[in-house]
């Protein structure tokens, strides 16, 4: 980018309230603006509603009160100066608030562009802002993400700064994209690092479903998927995230056509998809077990059991030693044996076989003193295990689930039809094909690494990304 012309230096005030508006005072100047529209893609339209200059009469003051969409104060004069407008109907409004600004800015021309930079103090805190203006919103999508912001939420002068002063949430999103399920989180941070779940679910999609056979995402699957993720997104811009962070994981890592739902995804939702590997699902996945559960100064082995994959941390005293994926999940299981219905003792014990097999890599190594579950087949298993006719994160997390009652939910469901599962209390219905699948998992790594039960943690890679992308903001 090359700058066009020097940097610019200002102090503005602005009027900040709850509403969708603008108001600044610069060089005796009242300048209002309104939105207008949001497009789909969360780019919006501002309209000037007046600039004014002081003084102003009473009928002027009164009417940007009504732009604004606040209440008229009492008045006393039929005319106003600035100090007098700021002192007498400003400071004491009970919906305004005051904040002082410095700005240093630097304009750029962008993708066709007017973009400016903007190093911004506000009652001494200090922020960096970048702003792309184009009447072509086609325009202002392609410099957002020529710039690498387009997981970025557009976000006005005035919600802005409600969140760095402290007078709005700070929120943050995460879409993890499964072989099995979509995941989505959103969290709040408060300013001493700490963070509130504000929404935190998922939907079953079956993005790979016939992956196996085929080696491709499939178009219905893949239609599922970027639905899914479309709703997700939307729900995150109403709840005024700052930014959202895409990922995907197993099914997109093995898939020959997986850059067919990242570009479906940029392309029709705007947010880019980050295909993670399988150490890096790994490491994240323990970064959220160590916030949320808390990791024993022993030896520790966290596995993530997916759709598409299994991923296994091992560490002692919150230190990772070593971390890998194998191409372990319940998708793909559930299609080769038949799980998604009831099955006979063979075929149990063919899909047990193979399972040891695949996961070879846990033989001889010693059991750790903590073995720590996470995953839908893992938080599934807990809330039928508990009887949860509602799931309870707060309850699941850091649940203790035995080996007898792994085994005796195996049996259940290896008895079970695909719609008598759904029945069962505690089990996700759309969790009901693969629920056996998982299951056998889990059963075979708990045996694998000598467990005789497994404590559980509803927190994953999506709790671990949302900490570490998004864990550096700071409003000093």
């Amino acid at each position: 980018m090359t700058p066009l012309g020097d940097a610019q230096e200002t102090d503005e005030i602005y009027l900040l309230s709850n509403e969708d508006s603008n108001l600044k005072l610069r060089f005796d100047l009242l300048d209002v603006k309104k939105l207008i529209e949001v497009d789909e893609r969360g780019l919006e339209l501002w309209a000037p509603i007046s600039k004014s200059e002081f003084p102003m009469a009473k009928d002027d003051v009164l009417a940007v009160f009504d732009a604004i969409g606040v209440s008229r104060p009492e008045t006393a004069r039929e005319v106003y100066t600035m100090d007098q407008f700021m002192e007498e109907l400003v400071g004491p409004h009970p919906s305004l608030e005051i904040v002082s600004v410095h700005k240093r800015r630097v304009r750029y021309s962008i993708e066709t562009c007017m973009a400016e930079l903007t190093a911004l103090t506000a009652n001494g805190r200090q922020v960096k802002t970048i702003a792309a203006e184009s009447e072509d919103p086609n325009a202002v999508a392609a410099a957002i993400e020529s710039l690498g912001l387009s997981g970025h939420v557009n976000t006005s002068y005035s919600r802005g700064l409600r969140c760095v002063l402290g007078l709005a949430p700070v929120r943050y999103a995460v879409v993890d994209i499964g072989t099995n399920s979509v995941k989505f989180h959103i969290g709040e941070q408060h300013e001493d690092g700490s963070w509130t779940r504000v929404v935190d679910r998922a939907e079953v999609t079956r993005l790979g479903e016939g992956l196996d056979d085929t080696g491709e995402i499939q178009p219905e699957p893949l239609e599922r998927t970027v639905r899914a993720v479309d709703l997700m997104v939307a729900e995150s811009r109403e709840n005024d995230v700052l930014a959202i962070a895409a990922v995907g994981t197993a099914a997109l890592r093995i898939a020959t056509n997986s850059s067919l739902v990242t570009d479906s995804i940029r392309e029709r939702i705007g947010v880019p998809v980050q295909v993670v590997s399988g150490e890096e699902e790994s490491r994240l996945a323990f970064l959220a077990v160590s916030a949320g559960v808390g990791l024993a100064d022993g030896t520790v082995v966290v596995f993530d059991t997916g759709g598409g994959s299994t991923q296994f941390t091992f560490g002692h005293g919150g230190e990772v030693d070593e971390r890998y994926s194998v191409n372990v999940g319940a998708v793909s299981y559930t299609e080769r044996f038949g799980l998604d219905q009831a099955i006979d003792q063979a075929t149990l014990e063919e899909a047990r076989r193979a399972l040891n097999q695949d996961l070879s890599s846990l033989d001889g190594r010693t059991s750790p003193d903590a073995l720590v579950g996470m995953g839908g087949a893992m938080t599934n298993i807990t809330a039928v295990a508990l009887s949860l006719e509602r799931y309870d994160p707060d309850v699941v997390q850091g649940a203790i689930v035995s080996t007898d009652e792994i085994e005796r939910q195996i049996a259940l469901y290896a008895s079970m039809s695909y719609e008598a599962r759904r029945a069962v209390v505690g089990l996700q219905p759309n969790r009901a094909p693969v629920i056996l699948a998982g299951t056998l998992i889990v059963a075979t790594v708990m045996e694998k690494l000598g467990g005789t039960s497994v404590v559980v943690s509803d927190r994953g890679l999506r709790h671990g990304l949302i900490a570490e992308r998004f864990g550096m903001f700071s409003a000093s």
